[in-house]
């Protein structure tokens, strides 16, 4: 029979538990936390707003992505953390340094473009576009793309993946009615199940073998496993690393991309080709460089291996259809997209084998945002053409200077800043950018693959390019834009233009400390 000075000292002689009280930074987690908030009004205001009012809830989630975007402002000084354990600070599930806060920009800016594409395009209501619902997925995905850069843990970053994912299916099939949008729902939610299925199991097993979820706990734990539990690591490695590889598109996991475009809506399609895009690579790049640097011997051929492979496939994908008369613009911009993709992945890659992984890091969140910029730009002349055109095509574009001189002129402006050549300087310095990081990790068979395929995208961006200044085939009038379309097209364009003018204002992120 125990008497309670019994209990009382074995309670003593036994170890503290762990304190499980964690710290919130209310100024770290604003971001995202904002995004997320908004999107709960929008959602329940949905049920009281009149139908003719109904527009007003587009332009609460444009500023509320706008307050978002400028609480990132506060943060720029310096690294914050948030619920971080009580007992040992340096373990924290939300971090905002400078890698999370360049990837909350263009998530952010990138939503926010978006939303002011989408403005329009939700009140057209032959695209039969529900307007609450519209936003309050689109304000939903994009928190949890806010909230994966700052994940430091492993469930964490799977839980804002889904946040992010989830939501974007339901908008790429939102159209109701539309046989294409049900199509590519279908194919982006079987694609990205598959994706999380495949992660979640490699993240079960990393866990297993280490005993932890932190990043840096994973790093320290991982390269000191048990001999028993070695190739339960080593095949959760595999794992995560493939469903991070679904998630940004890389070549063989892309086929979802093209038809997902061309059935999406518009806004979603250029919000997927940015914002999707930002979600895999800053958890890819977490993953490898953060979580699994002592596994850099794996991951970095297999990663080089994808982006020579992915970048190929999208340039020559690309090019065999110009031929085609009633090839879709977006359908070119998807294809374009994969062959992006494959520059992104260069400079991760890269990280395995350079002296200064976060340098390389650094090259892909610069080229992100370069293209980000840029991309979102040629969506925006797209719906502009779409308004008279609904199919879209190419051929559409022939003497569009005619009509909208200017509008045609940002378009090849932004086509030269995604082939590379002046006068967009600032896709010429990105792609230099990336292919200086395979050169100096020793990849220089990935750079040549990169030169050759900066040549094949040459010939359908100049295609279509010159397609703009030929003389129209029947004469066309030019259409008062609505103001939010304009105002998507004229703030791409500033950024297009500032960015050529001091490019430096992104590349010094190859030269900064991300983390």
């Amino acid at each position: 029979m125990s008497f309670p000075a019994q209990n009382l000292a074995e309670a003593a002689s036994q170890p503290p538990a762990q304190n499980l009280v964690q710290s919130v930074d209310w100024l770290a987690i604003a971001p995202p936390t904002i995004t997320a908030v908004v999107g709960l009004v929008v959602l329940v205001a949905d049920l009281f707003v009149a139908d003719r009012r109904k527009p007003l809830l587009g332009w609460v989630s444009v500023a509320g992505l706008a307050a978002s975007a400028l609480m990132l402002l506060p943060l720029v000084n310096g690294d914050r953390s948030a619920f971080c354990l009580a007992g040992d600070p340096g373990l924290c599930s939300y971090t905002a340094d400078t890698f999370t806060l360049a990837v909350q920009f263009l998530v952010l800016g990138g939503a926010l473009l978006t939303a002011l594409l989408s403005v329009t395009a939700v009140k057209d209501a032959d695209r039969g576009l529900p307007e609450g619902e519209f936003w309050f997925l689109l304000l939903s995905s994009a928190a949890g793309a806010a909230l994966l850069p700052a994940s430091r843990d492993l469930a964490t970053l799977i839980v804002a993946l889904e946040v992010a994912s989830l939501p974007a299916f339901a908008l790429v099939g939102l159209r109701r009615g539309d046989r294409r949008s049900s199509e590519a729902a279908l194919k982006f939610f079987l694609s990205s199940v598959t994706a999380t299925a495949v992660s979640l199991m490699g993240v079960s097993f990393v866990y297993a073998s280490t005993g932890t979820l932190y990043l840096t706990q994973v790093a320290e734990r991982i390269q000191h496993v048990d001999g028993q539990l070695t190739t339960l690591a080593q095949t959760g490695v595999v794992l995560t690393l493939v469903g991070f590889a679904f998630k940004t598109a890389a070549v063989p996991f892309h086929f979802w991309v093209p038809d997902t475009y061309v059935g999406a809506p518009l806004p979603i399609a250029a919000y997927l080709s940015v914002v999707g895009k930002a979600v895999g690579f800053s958890g890819l790049v977490l993953v490898t460089v953060v979580a699994l640097p002592s596994y850099a011997d794996a991951w970095g051929p297999a990663l080089a291996a994808l982006a020579a492979l992915t970048m190929t496939v999208g340039n020559v994908g690309a090019l065999r259809q110009q031929g085609t008369r009633a090839y879709s613009a977006v359908r070119l911009l998807a294809w374009s997209s994969v062959g992006q993709a494959g520059y992104l992945l260069v400079p991760i890659a890269a990280a395995a084998y350079s002296d200064d992984p976060e340098g390389a890091v650094g090259s892909t969140v610069a080229y992100a945002l370069m293209y980000a910029a840029v991309n979102l730009g040629a969506f925006a002349v797209a719906a502009v053409v779409g308004r008279t055109r609904s199919l879209n095509r190419v051929a559409d574009y022939r003497g569009l200077y005619a009509s909208n001189p200017l509008t045609a002129l940002l378009l090849a402006f932004f086509l030269l800043c995604l082939a590379g050549l002046p006068p967009g300087v600032i896709g010429l310095f990105a792609k230099v950018t990336v292919f200086s990081a395979a050169v100096d990790a020793g990849l220089g068979w990935l750079a040549v693959v990169m030169a050759v395929n900066v040549v094949i995208a040459l010939f359908y961006y100049l295609q279509w390019t010159a397609q703009l200044f030929r003389t129209p085939e029947e004469a066309t009038a030019g259409h008062r834009l609505p103001a939010p379309l304009t105002a998507a097209i004229s703030l791409t364009a500033v950024l297009a233009v500032a960015l050529s003018g001091a490019p430096q204002l992104i590349l010094r992120f190859a030269d900064t400390a991300l983390f």
